[in-house]
């Protein structure tokens, strides 16, 4: 007598019940989640503080206020970018990546899970982000659903485009120990030059034309458009929001991460590659 054997559970079936583990994983490790969530709320509450006069021509608007919108974007940079790709490059050196290799789960099932973790954290960092200016810098929230939707499409992107580039970019650290510097480098450099940390009228041409290749610039300017007056679109470098823009630059670097990703992934390190 034959007997059937069940089909394996699909790849997005495994990816999700994968997430269920990295997010109680996650929460297991308190400094982990000490940090991850309260190091961007920290760098705001210092920027809204020490810039926190009106800006120069709108005197119902806060510098501080600014800051509050346009540093989500780092928020979601903190959580889809850095801490994935370290999360990876620690998976991979303690052998974690190796273990799911000789199990069923697929690649793109352990990217699932990643994703899926990316989506919890990323939701309860900007909701502490928004706690802080809202709390403390008077910052608005909005009240018609365009806006709300432009967040919504903004951070879908947001979320997709950074988490696969933090996937990609996991693989240039050699090891567990030199991921940290090997993510937080590159999300310094763009932070200033973006407009996160500093106010972007205040960039050079020069430098502003650079970081517009990246996706930070674009994701700080469309979240300042859903928190701040229409008449701010002034400061940015165009003079205006750009919605349509800001949507096929980070729509390309989705694409683009989904390349690099699949080209770059790696189960082991280089040490045992």
């Amino acid at each position: 007598m034959t007997t059937l054997t069940p089909p394996l559970p699909s790849t997005l079936r495994t990816g999700l019940s994968r997430g269920a583990v990295e997010i109680k994983q996650f929460f297991r490790e308190r400094d982990a989640v000490v940090f991850t969530f309260a190091l961007p709320s920290c760098i705001l509450i210092m920027l809204g503080f020490i810039f926190d006069e009106p800006l120069e021509g709108y005197a119902q608007v806060h510098a501080s206020q600014v800051f509050a919108a346009g540093m989500i974007a780092y928020g979601i940079v903190s959580t889809a970018f850095i801490s994935i790709g370290i999360g990876i490059s620690g998976d991979r050196d303690d052998g974690t990546l190796k273990r799911l290799r000789a199990t069923p789960a697929t690649a793109g099932a352990y990217l699932i899970g990643k994703i899926v973790l990316v989506a919890v954290t990323t939701l309860a960092e900007i909701t502490l982000m928004l706690a802080v200016g809202v709390l403390l810098f008077g910052l608005r929230l909005p009240t018609d659903a365009g806006r709300w939707l432009t967040f919504g499409w903004l951070l879908a992107l947001s979320v997709i485009a950074c988490t696969l580039l933090g996937i990609a970019a996991s693989s240039l650290a050699r090891s567990a120990r030199s991921a940290p510097a090997v993510m937080n480098l590159p999300v310094l450099a763009l932070q200033f030059s973006s407009g996160i940390f500093v106010n972007i009228a205040a960039l050079p041409a020069a430098m502003t034309a650079v970081s517009s290749v990246f996706p930070v610039k674009w994701m700080g300017q469309g979240f300042r458009s859903v928190f701040l007056p229409d008449a701010l679109a002034a400061q940015e470098v165009a003079g205006q929001w750009e919605h349509g823009r800001t949507a096929l630059v980070l729509a390309a670097w989705c694409l683009l991460g989904l390349v690099l990703c699949l080209a770059t992934f790696r189960w082991t390190d280089r040490r045992t590659s």
